[in-house]
């Protein structure tokens, strides 16, 4: 690991920041921790099928345990997470996540998850500005992401956020480019 990607790594290891969302309720976007193991299965327990579908392209209720310590303990430097966090009923409670995995020099791929209970307030959007502002940070040049054809809330974030975006229509998917520089 270089100075640079020491430096990067803490900058997202520590990242925080406070959003509001489109009910008035605040919502803490911030880095995964390995102790939200059971914050982030909880979350995906409150997620229905079809959304579950649309993140992982397939019917996907439960996962291994090296499917969870894979998603659960990144780097922040070639895997970056970020979760929403909202207070609810006095509790503390992830309600969506976002990662890139850089695949290749300059590029990562993007994903994405909100519980059905909380789509539609914004979180997405919060987490995408999030994230791009990392990967920026980072000196990533790109993000990639494949898109099933229905899902067009995802396609919504990609397209507002304010990134140059291309994208092409494959068998099964939407291929998006989304260029930082």
């Amino acid at each position: 690991m270089t100075p640079g990607d020491r430096e990067t790594a803490l900058r997202a290891r520590d990242y925080s920041a406070t959003e509001t969302l489109r009910d008035g309720r605040t919502v803490e976007i911030r880095a995964l921790r390995p102790e939200d193991r059971a914050g982030l299965l909880a979350a995906v327990g409150r997620t229905s099928d079809k959304s579950l579908y649309r993140r992982f392209f397939g019917f996907k209720r439960g996962f291994t345990d090296q499917e969870i310590n894979f998603y659960v303990n990144v780097d922040f430097v070639n895997h970056v997470a970020l979760v929403a966090q909202l207070n609810e009923d006095g509790q503390s409670v992830i309600v969506g996540g976002s990662r890139y995995i850089i695949g290749q020099p300059g590029q990562a791929e993007v994903a994405f998850a909100v519980d059905d209970a909380h789509q539609g307030q914004g979180i997405g959007t919060a987490l995408m500005r999030h994230l791009v502002a990392l990967a920026h940070h980072s000196g990533l040049r790109e993000l990639v992401a494949d898109v099933l054809p229905g899902n067009t809330a995802m396609m919504k974030v990609f397209g507002t956020s304010g990134l140059v975006t291309t994208t092409r229509q494959g068998p099964d998917a939407i291929h998006v480019v989304l260029q930082l520089a």
